[in-house]
C-alpha cells in the first residue's frame, strides 16, 4: 500500500501548496458536505489551486454515507471531465473523507486524493490509515477498500469552530489510542478538560495520537494482524451505531466507540486481566463526558446480530474482539460467547444507569 504523507500544519496555505506541488494533475476537485462547504471551504479561498477547483457538495451526516451520495460524486467527477490524472481534495469530517476516498479510489480505477479533515474524529481516525468506504444494508462501513490519501493535512484551524459534541466524538478515538499505547499517554488523556479544551495542548495531543495509529498502520497496512488493535471498542460500538440508525436516534461515531469501550474493557477485565482501576477510570470519564446510550435487555439479540455481521469476524458465527491485558497489552483475535457479550451489556446498563 502506498505511503501516506501526514502534515501537522502550522500554516494551512503553505501546507496545501506543499501537498499540491508534489502532485501532477490536470483537474482539481474539492469534495465537501453542505456544512463544510459553508464553514470550511471559504478558508481555502485564494490558496494555491483553489479558485480554479471544481466543487462537489453532498449532504452531511452518517445517514448520507451511502450508495446514493457515492454515485453523485462519481457523476460529478464524470461531468466535470475528471481523468485518471485528476486530483480530489476531501474537506470535511469522517463521512466526507471515508466516502470521498472510496469515490476517488474507484473512479476510473483510482485517482489520487488529499484529505483535509475538519473534525477531531477525522483528524485522529477516519482520514489516516487508508480505510475508505460507505454504509450499506444498515451496517457500518460495509463496502470499501484500503486506499490511502497521498497526503493528510492536519490543521487545528478547524477545531475552533467545532462544537463540544463533535470534539468529544473525536476524543473517544484518542482515548482508544491511549489505551493501546502507554500509561503516561492514557493519564494525560483522562486528565484533559473536555469542557474547556486548551486547543494548543490538544494539537500536541493530536500529533501523539496520530503517531500511535500511524505506527500501527505502518506495521500492518491491511489489517491482517496488529492493526486490529485499532478495533478496540468498535465491535460493540458499531452495533450501538447500527441500532441507533435503525431506530432513528443517530449517534456520533465517537460516542458509540466510547460506550463500546466500556463493554469491551469489562470483557478485558473478566477474560484477560485488565486492571479494574483503569476500567473504573475509563467508566468515570466516559459517563461524565458522553452520557448514556439507553438500551434494554430486549435489544440484546438485535445488537448481537449486528456483531455477527461485523466485517472483523474471522469465521461465521463467531464475534471477534480486540481486548487488553493492560494498557498497551494488546490481545487481538479474541472471541466471546453470546453469554459473555450479554454479560458485558449488563455491565454497561448497570454502570451507565440505563
Amino acid at each position: 500500500m502506498e505511503k501516506q504523507e501526514i502534515i501537522i500544519s502550522r500554516d494551512l496555505a503553505d501546507s496545501l501548496a506543499q501537498a499540491l506541488d508534489r502532485q501532477s494533475y490536470d483537474r482539481l476537485f474539492v469534495l465537501t458536505d453542505t456544512t463544510t462547504h459553508r464553514l470550511c471551504r471559504p478558508l481555502l479561498s485564494g490558496m494555491k489551486g483553489m479558485d480554479d477547483a471544481r466543487d462537489i457538495v453532498i449532504e452531511p451526516t452518517d445517514e448520507h454515507k451511502d450508495l446514493h451520495s457515492l454515485a453523485s460524486v462519481w457523476t460529478a467527477l464524470q461531468e466535470g471531465g475528471a481523468t485518471r490524472h485528476s486530483l480530489m481534495i476531501n474537506l470535511g469530517g469522517g463521512m466526507v473523507t471515508d466516502l470521498g476516498g472510496f469515490a476517488a479510489s474507484t473512479f476510473k480505477r483510482g485517482i489520487p486524493y488529499i484529505n483535509i479533515p475538519t473534525t477531531l474524529l477525522s483528524m485522529v481516525d477516519a482520514s489516516v490509515g487508508g480505510k475508505t468506504g460507505i454504509n450499506y444494508g444498515g451496517l457500518k462501513n460495509e463496502i470499501g477498500v484500503f486506499c490511502p490519501a497521498r497526503t493528510v493535512i492536519l490543521s487545528s484551524r478547524f477545531l475552533a469552530s467545532l462544537d463540544s459534541r463533535n470534539l468529544c466524538s473525536g476524543y473517544a478515538e484518542m482515548l482508544k489510542h491511549g489505551l493501546i499505547s502507554t500509561r503516561e499517554h492514557w493519564k494525560a488523556l483522562v486528565g484533559f478538560d473536555l469542557s474547556q479544551p486548551d486547543l494548543a495542548l490538544l494539537q500536541e495531543m493530536i500529533a501523539e495520537s496520530v503517531a500511535v495509529k500511524e505506527g500501527i498502520v505502518k506495521q500492518d497496512p491491511t489489517e491482517k494482524g496488529i492493526r486490529k488493535a485499532l478495533n478496540l471498542g468498535h465491535t460493540i460500538g458499531h452495533a450501538f451505531e447500527s441500532l441507533a440508525m435503525a431506530e432513528n436516534r443517530t449517534v456520533l461515531h465517537g460516542y458509540a466507540v466510547a460506550w463500546g469501550l466500556i463493554c469491551e474493557l469489562y470483557m478485558s477485565a473478566v477474560r484477560t486481566g485488565f486492571p479494574h482501576d483503569v476500567l473504573q477510570q475509563a467508566l468515570t470519564f466516559i459517563r461524565e463526558n458522553y452520557g448514556t446510550f439507553l438500551i434494554d435487555c430486549k435489544e440484546y439479540d438485535r445488537l448481537y446480530d449486528y456483531m455477527t455481521h461485523d466485517k472483523k469476524n474471522i469465521s461465521a458465527g463467531q464475534v471477534n474482539f480486540t481486548l487488553l491485558g493492560g494498557i498497551g497489552d494488546i490481545r487481538i483475535n479474541q472471541t466471546a460467547t453470546k453469554k459473555e457479550i450479554f454479560e458485558a451489556l449488563d455491565f454497561y446498563r448497570d454502570s451507565m444507569g440505563c
